[in-house]
């Protein structure tokens, strides 16, 4: 049955424990969803479902604790591009992050932690970046921009080149997820991509993005009935998620508009109007091994920063 996500801690430093802290702020980030099938590294939605990323000062550089632990190379990558892009004075920092975001499950768990580090950042030097510049600035480090977009900004976000369009995503619009117990880091996925596309193949699949962003851009979500079909990645990442096919057909049977792997996945996302729970027990049937299922909603707001207690 659906249920509530586990927490996830991707670091367990408790920087408050440390000496010499001088204040803190919690970055909340939202899980997202990229590509949507044929809007391949350019089209996302934000979930409510987020991670919350504690940043804190330090006074004193010797009271700031090592984290080597999971994230710690992309914290501090985050942390040198942040100095060097803003011009800072750098200072010492300490982070921890927990929430209901999965590691490399293709729902956008890098982006929490490099766009709440940055934010976080951000928000302890006087707040010297726009939140597009913090999107930016996280979209660098990731390589793409799918994932940064909705989780800086909410809702459904179309991004690439220098602008990006944003819509609000209606409460109706219901997002199943069926996500598997195994995990598939993004460079492993894109390394099952072909070098050259059929050209059929590729115009096919343009039309459906052009289609899918229609259908947020107007609310019409009947529109989006048949347009996650692609030919540019999910073929090819079969490989790495057998049951696929078979799971995005079950949920469509059950009554959904349509289903696309997540980012470059291990999990499942099928997009319903009508009975979200039928759609959830449809995908979980269809699939083999040990598997979560999750209902939400999109989230409209995107990252937010407050002052920690």
């Amino acid at each position: 049955m659906p249920g509530p996500l586990a927490r996830f801690p991707l670091s367990s430093e408790s920087s408050q424990r440390h000496l010499g802290a001088m204040q803190s702020v919690i970055t909340s980030v939202p899980a997202t969803t990229s590509n949507l099938g044929p809007g391949y590294d350019c089209l996302g939605v934000a979930f409510q479902i987020a991670n919350r990323v504690t940043v804190t000062r330090f006074a004193d550089p010797a009271g700031a604790p090592a984290q080597a632990l999971p994230g710690a190379a992309m914290a501090a990558e985050a942390g040198e591009r942040f100095f060097t892009r803003t011009d800072s004075d750098p200072f010492a920092f300490g982070w921890t992050i927990e929430g209901e975001v999965p590691p490399s499950r293709g729902m956008g768990s890098s982006v929490t932690v490099r766009l709440g580090l940055l934010s976080g950042l951000n928000a302890l030097a006087g707040n010297p970046l726009s939140r597009f510049e913090l999107f930016k600035l996280c979209a660098s480090l990731e390589g793409h921009p799918d994932n940064a977009a909705p989780a800086a900004f909410g809702g459904f976000t179309v991004a690439g080149g220098s602008l990006t369009a944003r819509f609000e995503v209606a409460p109706e619009l219901a997002f199943v997820l069926l996500i598997p117990d195994f995990e598939i880091a993004t460079p492993d996925a894109r390394r099952v991509l072909p070098q050259q596309l059929e050209r059929l193949s590729a115009v096919a699949s343009c039309a459906n993005a052009c289609r899918i962003t229609a259908a947020f851009a107007s609310q019409k979500y009947d529109l989006l009935r048949g347009a996650f079909h692609d030919g540019l990645h999910q073929p090819f990442r079969r490989a790495l998620i057998p049951f696929l096919p078979e799971v995005i057909a079950a949920g469509e049977k059950a009554g959904a508009l349509g289903g696309f792997l997540s980012g470059s996945g291990s999990t499942i996302c099928c997009v319903t109007l009508e009975n979200p729970e039928g759609v959830a027990a449809a995908m979980a049937a269809a699939a083999t091994g040990t598997t979560r299922s999750v209902i939400t909603r999109a989230d409209n707001t995107g990252l937010i920063v407050t002052p920690a207690a």
